[in-house]
């Protein structure tokens, strides 16, 4: 008993350091037409400025009828993409304090276009839905984590709803290759993807989490992964240097997926913290998702 609650309080520590570095590291921009990208989350040095989205990536939205408002959403499409061809699809899910630009720039950008990928990013409703997953927050007057008094109850349900309803809008308007669509997501967003990797199994060829601030999930982690054991390959990315994160985390998750034989890779990147492990792993994760297709159905 006293074993269980000492895990439970480390958790909640780190949790709890994870609000608050993200909190200072990583503020939602101000909102503007478009909400601006938040500052990809570092070592907790402060806000920076804030990261205007790639000027190649279309600013979109649409209305969320369970929210009653219009959501933003980023969308990057290959010049390679053609209606005649079925295109591979990424859906990218941001860190706490991110936005539907935060995964969408740079690299990432540059890889999609040269795969001929079709990549997306939703909002998850607002920079702290969590979409969907289980989150561990600190006690009442403890550091940051604590629910905006304008978020809606059912936050979680919204973000997850509005994660889904924008993989729907984009199969709909473009030939989408059912056999490689794939989810990635850092910090909260690779929570998010572990999340929802399993629970939406069938759509997903692979998915890919980096650096993911997955707490809550851990002490169920087999039984959230037994379900794709056998059918789902998964990418695990962590930096050795990561304050925010520690590496201990993946490194719990990637052995849950040992224990249960499935097919994942684990990498870990030396000297790479919980800002820098997000262009790091960009390449990577293309090699992994050109890898791996889901097999044909007739």
């Amino acid at each position: 008993m006293k074993s269980r609650y000492r895990y439970f309080m480390t958790i909640g520590v780190a949790a709890a350091a994870l609000f608050a570095q993200l909190a200072s590291a990583q503020a939602p921009a101000p909102q503007a037409p478009q909400p601006s990208a938040g500052g990809a989350p570092g070592r907790g040095r402060g806000p920076g400025p804030v990261r205007q989205p790639d000027p190649r990536v279309q600013q979109r939205t649409y209305h969320f009828a369970d929210a009653d408002k219009d959501m933003p959403y980023a969308l990057y499409v290959s010049s390679k993409v053609t209606k005649a061809k079925a295109a591979p699809l990424i859906v990218a899910l941001h860190g706490m304090g991110g936005d539907h630009n935060s995964l969408l720039r740079g690299n990432a950008i540059d890889l999609a276009e040269e795969g001929g990928y079709i990549l997306v990013g939703p909002m998850g409703y607002n920079p702290q839905g969590w979409f969907g997953s289980p989150v561990i927050r600190p006690r009442r007057g403890g550091p940051g984590g604590q629910q905006a008094s304008n978020d809606p109850p059912n936050l979680r349900e919204l973000s997850e709803k509005d994660v889904m309803n924008v993989f729907d809008l984009v199969r709909k308007e473009f030939n989408v290759d059912p056999q490689r669509t794939y989810l990635m997501g850092h910090s909260m967003g690779g929570a998010g993807t572990l999340f929802l990797g399993p629970k939406y199994a069938s759509n997903w060829a692979a998915i890919a989490a980096m650096a993911p601030a997955a707490f809550a999930m851990l002490p169920t982690a087999t039984d959230l992964l037994t379900p794709i054991k056998s059918t789902m390959p998964v990418l695990l990315l962590q930096g050795d240097a990561d304050n925010v994160v520690p590496p201990d985390y993946a490194r719990r998750w990637a052995a849950a997926m040992k224990d249960l034989n499935m097919n994942y890779k684990y990498v870990e990147m030396p000297g790479e913290d919980h800002g820098t492990i997000i262009a790091k792993s960009m390449p990577e994760i293309f090699r992994y998702f050109d890898e791996h297709s889901k097999p044909a159905t007739h």
